[in-house]
């Protein structure tokens, strides 16, 4: 019994108070010996109803030992100043997109499941192009037996393989 009281005296006697965030929280660490090895052990006692959502995630860090020092009262203010900047620029944009989406006025062209690009316009940018279909060969897809002469693919398998005549392009 005297034991179980010495620990429990220690635990209120031997805490250190780290620091306090902006809803009341208050953080303690204390320095405790387990099986041989100095740990030390971090805890946060809650202002009124335990509320784990009401924790920063500076503290959280700290407290699971992500971080080794506790955040100051500074930088808690400069990231909490920063997270209102990033809030007001969410709205600013968000009403700039509601003012395009009411005027109707698009800035980029995205391509859903209705269109595709245009494959021959960007075959004909290459000037060495002999893949590229010639202005009179374009057909609207119901053509498609036309076959070269000669092709450029490798045929059969097996023992009837026969190379192709592609050769990779000189530069």
């Amino acid at each position: 019994m005297s034991k179980l009281f010495s620990k429990f005296l220690g635990f209120f006697s031997s805490r250190t108070l780290v620091g306090v965030d902006k809803v009341g929280n208050r953080y303690f660490t204390r320095v405790e010996e387990i099986d041989g090895i100095m740990k030390e052990k971090r805890w946060v006692i809650f202002k009124g109803e335990e509320d784990p959502t009401s924790i920063p995630v500076e503290w959280i860090c700290w407290l699971n030992g992500q971080r080794t020092k506790a955040p100051t009262p500074e930088e808690l203010i400069e990231l909490e100043a920063r997270r209102e900047l990033v809030k007001q620029n969410i709205a600013i944009l968000k009403k700039k997109e509601e003012e395009e989406r009411k005027s109707g006025v698009r800035k980029s062209k995205s391509i859903g499941k209705g269109g595709s690009p245009d494959l021959r316009s960007f075959i004909q940018q290459f000037p060495d192009a002999s893949f590229a279909p010639k202005k009179d060969e374009v057909s609207d897809g119901k053509d498609v037996a036309k076959k070269e002469e000669r092709s450029t693919e490798p045929t059969g398998s097996g023992k009837t393989f026969k190379p192709g005549a592609w050769q990779p392009p000189s530069s």
